[in-house]
């Protein structure tokens, strides 16, 4: 899980839980996220890196491109 790439379906920010598509067993699932940096927010629509995974679906992720 830890590399793959998810794109952002619901906002990410300080205190809201957000949710991330990624590609998993064939399908794509939706999970739980955080973002890895405190404070750091991620928009609707934005691809996203998972950088730690906690089962069964929670994920923290960082920016995929820069």
């Amino acid at each position: 899980m830890v590399g793959k790439r998810g794109k952002v379906t619901g906002g990410i920010g300080p205190g809201l839980v957000g949710e991330v598509m990624i590609e998993v067993r064939g399908g794509v699932e939706a999970f739980l996220a955080y973002s890895a940096l405190p404070g750091e927010e991620h928009a609707v629509g934005e691809l996203v890196v998972i950088v730690e995974y906690l089962p069964p679906r929670t994920v923290y992720v960082a920016p995929a491109f820069g």
